[in-house]
C-alpha cells in the first residue's frame, strides 16, 4: 500500500462482529481502502474475480509512463505478482498504459496511465 501512496501509520483494524468480518482499511487524502474478511459461511471458498459480486480488479492512476514504470519495479522488489507488466493496452484506449499485479489475497491491481 505505501507503493499506492497509502501511508501505513493510518491503516486501522476492526471487528464488525454483527456482520460476522474483520476488516483492515488504508486511508488516502482521497479515499478509503478498506478489505474484508471472509465471514465463516465462506472463509474455505476460493477467491475469484470473476464471480457475481466480486471485485474484478481496482486500478490506480499513475502520472506517467514513468512512474507506472517506477512502481513496476518497486513491485517487482518486493515480490510482488505481477500479472502483465507495463505496456500499452490498445484495446483499453490508443495510449492507455498500464501494469496489473496481485496481492498476497489475490486481489488484482492495476496501475495506469493514459494521456488525454
Amino acid at each position: 500500500m505505501p507503493l499506492l501512496i497509502f501511508n501505513i501509520s493510518r491503516k486501522s483494524k476492526g471487528r464488525v462482529a454483527q456482520h460476522d468480518f474483520d476488516v483492515v482499511e488504508y486511508v488516502h487524502p482521497h479515499l478509503t481502502f478498506g478489505i474484508n474478511s471472509p465471514r465463516k459461511a465462506y472463509k474455505n471458498d476460493a477467491v475469484h474475480r470473476q464471480k457475481p459480486g466480486s471485485l474484478h480488479h481496482l486500478a490506480f492512476k499513475a502520472a506517467s509512463c514513468e512512474e507506472v514504470d517506477a512502481l513496476y519495479e518497486q513491485l517487482k522488489a518486493i515480490g510482488a505478482e505481477i500479472v502483465e507488466a507495463p505496456r500499452y493496452f490498445p484495446q483499453h484506449g490508443e495510449k492507455y498504459y498500464s501494469l496489473f499485479f496481485k496481492d498476497p489475497g489475490v486481489i488484482k491491481f492495476e496501475i495506469v496511465f493514459e494521456e488525454r
